[in-house]
């Protein structure tokens, strides 16, 4: 049986990404399972994983990845670092036609490269099997919960990128002394669970959103949101899941209306995926009004200019926060007391690379190595691949004019 040689390839995109696909615990188990696999970790000086921690393990380091057949990284591949012919793993941030990446797609046509996005693994429903959103939310959870105690000066938790892992993170939160406020998580996905997380390891009290909206509390409290509990039908009728994901324009959100979620809630964690058809949840004017109570926006879905119009940019993990002025609608210093201070980091798993790395790894061999490695009898690798061989793949090809094919 003809070998398959694979790379864990050096993340090249600067800033650089600390994050890996796999664990090296997690390389020599695959070595274990596919006995016609061979495997190469590229050195690196900055990726979470010393490598050590490889060829401690008896993964090989190796620098020219030119003999390899599969290469798999996290972010994407600069340019001109893109081996031709080769079939690549990584996030391609290609399919919504973004404009940052419009040459990379057409270096990997011009490259005869197979191109499988970690975003297009799905199943045969459409649904996606793979991601980092969980750390996201426990991330962005924490960089909440971190941004309100600075803006009150209740305490100070030390930042997640400076914790080794989870369990340091979920440690700091010891030091959290909250008064009785009010945390709105919105979401059902894995952003969210993973938001709910960092709540759980705070040992608030979940509570049910009519409870959220009628009662007060001695205690601080936080309740999740699912789409049903703030957009209604515009006609009147039932609320439809699958009716609003397929129409959302003619839904329209109830979060702010007077007596909802935007005049009780004091920290808004925010992790829902938004349609640019559907309802924001607040205008700015509707941010001015006296019983706006928001105060934290930990925005994790960082949406710019989207479902939270204070979102105007994206944030680092070096400068996490910035503050909103509602009535100017400027950005001022982060934590002014007339100002509603904003989190917005768009790479929040980078954060926690190991644990990241760790979980994303569990699902890639649970989920798309089998495929991979055997026969892709479900058609996972196929649905997943943009490019092959110069050419777009049939559910790719409305990427045609962006990809600059005549």
């Amino acid at each position: 049986m003809k070998k398959i040689k694979v790379a864990i390839i050096r993340e090249g995109k600067v800033p650089h990404d600390k994050r890996s696909p796999f664990t090296p615990e997690q390389c020599f188990r695959i070595l274990e399972d596919y006995k016609n696999v061979e495997l190469v970790v590229q050195p690196s000086e900055w990726r979470s994983f010393k490598d050590s921690e490889f060829t401690d393990y008896g993964i090989p380091l190796q620098e020219d990845l030119s003999d390899c057949d599969i290469l798999m990284g996290v972010k994407e591949v600069p340019m001109q670092e893109l081996i031709p012919g080769k079939k690549y793993f990584f996030f391609s941030h290609t399919i919504k036609k973004q404009p940052h990446n419009r040459e990379l797609l057409k270096a990997l046509l011009a490259k005869k490269i197979t191109m499988i996005d970690y975003e297009c693994l799905v199943d045969k429903n459409e649904n996606r099997i793979i991601g980092f959103g969980r750390f996201a939310g426990i991330v962005g959870a924490y960089n909440g919960i971190m941004a309100y105690g600075h803006k009150y000066n209740l305490y100070d938790v030390k930042p997640a990128q400076l914790c080794h892992d989870k369990k340091e993170l979920f440690k700091e939160l010891e030091k959290v002394r909250l008064p009785n406020i009010k945390i709105v998580i919105t979401g059902g996905g894995r952003v969210a669970n993973g938001a709910c997380e960092t709540m759980g390891a705070l040992d608030l009290r979940k509570v049910t959103p009519y409870e959220f909206l009628n009662y007060t509390f001695r205690e601080p409290v936080y309740v999740q949101l699912h789409s049903e509990d703030y957009y209604t039908a515009k006609d009147g009728s039932a609320f439809s899941s699958w009716d609003f994901h397929h129409h959302p324009d003619e839904y329209k959100c109830k979060f702010s209306d007077p007596a909802s979620f935007a005049g009780v809630t004091d920290l808004l964690i925010h992790c829902t995926f938004w349609d640019p058809r559907a309802d924001i949840l607040f205008t700015k004017a509707r941010m001015r009004d006296p019983d706006f109570r928001i105060s934290v926006i930990a925005d994790v879905t960082c949406d710019l200019n989207g479902s939270i119009p204070s979102t105007t940019k994206a944030t680092t993990i070096e400068n996490k926060f910035y503050g909103y002025d509602p009535m100017t609608e400027e950005e001022v210093e982060p934590f002014g007391k007339q100002s509603i201070t904003v989190m917005s980091v768009d790479n929040l798993p980078c954060e926690l690379p190991r644990d990241a790395s760790d979980g994303f790894g569990k699902h890639l061999m649970e989920r798309v190595l089998p495929s991979l490695f055997g026969d892709d009898n479900d058609r996972v690798i196929e649905r997943a691949s943009i490019t092959h061989d110069g050419h777009l793949m049939p559910r790719f090809d409305y990427l045609r004019e962006y990809a600059g094919i005549q």
